[in-house]
């Protein structure tokens, strides 16, 4: 007897948990890790910007509000009064370009002291180097006031206390050291045979550094330029010893309304929240940056 094929009866494959068809159970169990991290990292996210919050609700609020106990989240109507006394009654706008002037030239500074030295102490590894680099982790490290108080004196000295100027060539020495770090690591992951190709073609190691290294190192020096930036914007310390009252920034500005009336205070947190709004979206920019100098290739083309 010839089995027919049309004869035999059609098996059925049930489909494999998971894989599609009814595997439901599994693609819930799935599902579920990604709900989890995402709400925790939520919860995180909140809890970190609580303080942001808190202050951006305190000082939209109408002043006999913002300090009421226990605090109160509704019924009043928002107004930005604190932002215009802030502008009107203080010397906020000026105190914002100290700031900005002050973080801007000692980012400039350090670029263009930090490309040339860590070019150098990348391409030229001797125990010379060694020691260098080590001295300037040292220096990095060194409690803050090891620091100033020398600078306070040297600038008395030299006539500069209380200028931008003076305050801009603290902040370069004290950040330096990082700027050198962190490019010196950039120019490592370059390879040295674009170095000797450009100076066999006739290039310098000046040349070398101009026309190969630094179109090369743009993620890099737009980053360290940023972190730069963000540290002596954000400097209260060094701020605090070397201005007095022309040349002083909005970080001391902000300590100095501390302790004082009401409205005061709610001016303090309106000008930090002007101060923190420029640092979010540079940090934004500088994640961009970051990432394209960390991932990106040495050689091109």
């Amino acid at each position: 007897m010839t089995l027919n094929s049309r004869t035999l009866p059609a098996r059925t494959i049930a489909p494999a948990p998971g894989r599609g068809g009814t595997g439901m159970p599994k693609n819930r169990a799935r599902r579920r890790p990604p709900i989890i991290t995402g709400t925790l990292l939520g919860l995180f996210c909140l809890l970190t910007l609580s303080p942001i919050i808190w202050m951006t609700l305190s000082v939209t609020k109408p002043t006999n509000v913002a300090f009421a106990n226990p605090p109160v989240f509704g019924g009043y109507q928002p107004t930005l009064q604190a932002f215009v006394d802030l502008w009107e009654t203080t010397y906020f706008a000026d105190y914002l370009t100290n700031t900005l002037v002050v973080a801007v030239v000692s980012t400039v500074i350090a670029l263009v002291i930090g490309i040339p030295a860590a070019y150098a102490l990348s391409r030229f590894p001797n125990y010379v180097s060694a020691l260098l680099l080590v001295l300037a982790l040292i220096f990095r490290a060194l409690p803050r006031f090891a620091v100033v108080l020398p600078m306070y004196d040297i600038s008395r000295s030299l006539g500069i206390y209380d200028t931008t100027f003076a305050l801009a060539i603290a902040l370069v020495a004290i950040n330096q050291p990082f700027t050198i770090w962190l490019l010196r690591n950039f120019f490592a992951d370059i390879p040295r045979e674009l170095d000797e190709a450009a100076m066999l073609d006739g290039c310098t190691r000046i040349g070398v550094l101009r026309r190969v290294m630094i179109p090369l190192m743009g993620p890099g020096i737009i980053t360290a330029g940023i972190f730069v930036f963000l540290f002596a914007f954000q400097e209260y310390l060094t701020a605090l010893v070397l201005t007095d009252t022309s040349s002083k920034t909005v970080p001391v500005f902000i300590a100095t309304q501390l302790g004082q009336t009401l409205p005061m205070l709610q001016q303090s947190g309106a000008a930090a929240l002007l101060l923190t709004i420029p640092v979010i979206f540079i940090a934004l920019v500088a994640q961009k940056y970051l990432v394209a100098g960390l991932s990106d290739g040495a050689v091109k083309g």
